[in-house]
């Protein structure tokens, strides 16, 4: 297991770096064998900011906290992450078929049946995207009052997805082909 821990606006000390191998501990030993996990510690505006991203075979946990504690924000992460795989193990134990996935054979055993078997679409929505410059979507996406946006990049010609971030900025989805 393969564990890179990167810091902007923080130096990463040994500590810090032992600590995070320990806690990332706590959600390899789900998995036999996972991809190379990124960690990265952030310090901005006094906020200690965590981001987590795990790959399991064609898939990712992702999980980002923020406090005012470097500490803490690793533990809340962790267990947002935990949270998220007991949430979805038997999803996740499906989709690895491989055995990937430790407990496999009792992984549905141990989690409760939903009511129902997928997720549920309760509406469609269907509309003409035309191109734009990704500051158009920005304001045609304020204007409608939404935190996402889709539209054709005039520049590219791909379809993008412009989304609000929790900061208050922006960020934007490119296909990559």
């Amino acid at each position: 297991m393969a564990i890179s821990v990167r810091g902007k606006n923080i130096d990463i000390t040994p500590a810090l770096r032992d600590y995070v191998d320990k806690r990332i501990g706590k959600i390899t030993k789900y998995f036999d064998s996972l991809g190379e996990i990124s960690v990265v510690l952030t310090v901005t505006k006094g906020r200690h900011i965590v981001e987590v991203t795990v790959p399991l075979n064609g898939m990712l946990l992702r999980g980002e906290e923020s406090t005012a504690d470097m500490y803490t924000s690793i533990d809340l992460v962790i267990e947002k992450l935990e949270k998220q795989i007991e949430k979805y193990k038997t999803r996740i134990a499906r989709k690895m078929r491989g055995g990937g996935f430790k407990g496999e054979a009792n992984a549905a055993a141990t989690v409760r049946e939903p009511e129902y078997e997928e997720f549920t679409v309760v509406k469609t929505k269907r509309f003409a995207i035309k191109p734009m410059t990704t500051e158009e979507a920005i304001l045609q996406m304020n204007l409608i009052n939404h935190d996402f946006y889709v539209f054709t990049n005039a520049d590219t010609e791909d379809v993008n997805v412009l989304y609000r971030r929790k900061d208050g900025l922006y960020g934007l989805i490119e296909p990559e082909m």
